[in-house]
């Protein structure tokens, strides 16, 4: 069901509130007083448009919609979620007008749509979060790709094993068995963290990347059930998008000896600026390739999609998906989002290259 414009500003006002007035310039966007539209967005814009896909994105997206329909009146925008791989299904078989997608499209799901526009545009730091006794959100269990994917696999199996007493000399590690907490679901934030396993500790993790966890054990349903799963154990370990992350939970700060970096937005961003921005289908699809080893890195990032077709049959649905993804793009799109999301702003060369992949949507 499509939001109404009214019940949108409702939503946007309580977050004024909220978030207090030092950050009302920033969210000046969320009003019914929007000023001036964004970049390809239109105050005489009309029609509406459905959106599902990866949960990952949903604050997001809420932040998106309440900028985008307040500064165009006669638009709607709906994101349903419902996860990434239904999103794409949605997408091809025309149930939505764009996707959200925690995995890149690859070259046959492309040409199956008749043609994709692909833009990362949600970019959060997956935390490996850990519940020990005596250590809190301000402590940070040190761990290298290797000991981590040990951890992980079930080979270390003991918070006290010496791989992980000679990383972290001066912290009180607890004597207690690890137990490993996993998403239950498929999951792009599972894809996230196996792809980096598997690129940085091959041997430790022989299982690859996949979107489903590949060993048995414990599980949450949900970012929200594996949170809730570690928070209520002594002693278990477990990966969600850092902006979902209690203060009361711990988390590993990822590296080298000498290079261990906690989890954190501003060390995620230097991961994204120093990795490579793929283009496919001459610029129409947009990929990063992730950089796992950039000094003050913090490497294991979940990079997610927006998706979308490059023909639609109605002109008007096609303008206002240009235009949402224009808003999506921009700065004040970005920071919104980063305010509400607690997510990373993408860098302006993406914002420019994003531009001339939109402007390929027709008609």
């Amino acid at each position: 069901m499509l939001l109404s414009h009214s019940s949108v500003t409702r939503r946007c006002l309580g977050a004024l509130g909220a978030v207090g007035a030092a950050s009302v310039a920033v969210l000046a966007a969320c009003g019914r007083d929007a000023g001036t539209p964004a970049s390809g967005g239109s105050s005489d814009l009309e029609g509406g448009i459905r959106g599902a896909g990866a949960t990952s994105q949903s604050t997001a997206q809420e932040a998106w919609m309440n900028g985008f329909m307040d500064a165009n009146l006669q638009a709607f925008v709906d994101y349903a979620g419902g996860g990434s791989g239904a999103g794409r299904t949605k997408l091809a078989a025309g149930a939505v007008d764009f996707a959200g997608s925690d995995v890149a499209v690859d070259d046959d799901e492309a040409a199956g749509l008749g043609g994709v526009v692909e833009l990362p545009l949600y970019v959060s730091p997956i935390a490996l979060v850990y519940n020990l006794p005596g250590l809190d959100a301000t402590d940070h269990v040190s761990m290298t790709g290797e000991v981590l994917a040990r951890v992980l696999a079930g080979t270390i199996t003991s918070w006290k094993d010496p791989a992980l007493v000679a990383l972290n000399e001066g912290t009180d590690l607890p004597d207690l068995d690890i137990t490993v907490v996993h998403r239950s679901d498929d999951s792009g934030t599972t894809r996230t963290l196996t792809d980096y396993l598997s690129a940085t500790a091959p041997q430790a993790w022989p299982y690859g990347s996949s979107e489903t966890w590949p060993l048995e054990g414990q599980s949450g349903d949900g970012t929200s059930g594996v949170v809730q799963t570690v928070s209520a154990a002594p002693g278990t370990i477990g990966y969600a998008d850092a902006s979902k992350v209690p203060g009361s939970l711990g988390t590993v700060a990822v590296g080298e000896p000498g290079d261990f970096v906690a989890c954190s937005s501003e060390a995620a961003a230097v991961t994204l600026s120093s990795s490579q921005l793929v283009e496919g289908d001459g610029g129409a699809r947009l990929a990063y390739s992730l950089d796992y080893d950039a000094p003050g890195a913090y490497p294991v990032v979940l990079v997610s999609y927006l998706l979308a077709r490059q023909d639609y049959e109605d002109a008007d649905t096609a303008a206002v998906v240009r235009a949402y993804l224009s808003y999506a793009v921009s700065a004040q799109g970005q920071d919104l989002a980063a305010l509400r999301a607690g997510c990373v702003p993408v860098p302006q060369a993406l914002r420019s290259r994003a531009a001339s992949a939109i402007a390929m949507i027709s008609p």
